[in-house]
């Protein structure tokens, strides 16, 4: 079951979930079904880099449909200006698109502690650090490693959510308490170990 915790922060409603569903081409398919089977008051970092303005448009309007049902809370790449206008939750990004100043909820990206810092001066919420593991989002690239990670995410002032190769299975097995995943959520759906 995922847990929220509040975050005290000027003029925004939405707790922060504990569990994040990280869209892409790969588990596009499978959304809606997950969205539906995740713990209510979960997240979704809506990316959907794949499709056109109007057709990513379309696609979020959709998602928030089924994720506000669920009390969801959605982020959506880019900036607030544009989470506004679409009416998500906040933004998801690096640390120098979120615009500070306007009410949502700001996630920041970052793979090592200098981006860490940097979401941190932002004033995101949460930073999502990442790949915790080997990822297909990344093939061949270098994970930081659960002990590495849990090092950064250490100093970090703000809440860390493991990102890269992360299953309902490795959270429970290191200890990750706030985590997000694309394929360890969606595919193959029913297989990631997560307790519906």
């Amino acid at each position: 079951m995922a847990r929220c915790y509040s975050v005290p922060v000027k003029n925004r409603q939405p707790s922060l979930p504990l569990l994040w569903l990280v869209s892409d081409v790969r588990n596009d398919a499978v959304l809606e079904t997950v969205l539906a089977r995740l713990p209510r008051g979960s997240g979704l970092v809506f990316r959907h880099y794949h499709l056109p303005p109007a057709e990513r448009r379309a696609r979020l309007a959709r998602l928030l449909r089924i994720a506000r049902r669920r009390g969801h809370v959605v982020a959506v790449s880019g900036d607030m200006a544009l989470a506004r206008r679409l009416g998500a939750d906040g933004a998801y990004g690096p640390a120098g698109v979120l615009a500070k100043g306007m009410a949502g909820v700001r996630l920041a990206t970052a793979h090592d502690l200098r981006e860490l810092a940097a979401g941190a001066r932002a004033r995101a919420d949460a930073v999502l650090l990442s790949p915790v593991f080997p990822t297909a989002s990344h093939p061949g690239g270098k994970a930081i490693g659960p002990l590495r990670w849990r090092l950064i995410a250490a100093r970090s002032p703000v809440p860390v959510i493991a990102l890269g190769g992360v299953t309902a299975r490795r959270a429970r097995s290191y200890r990750l308490a706030r985590w997000a995943a694309i394929d360890g959520l969606s595919a193959p759906l029913g297989s990631s170990g997560m307790r519906r």
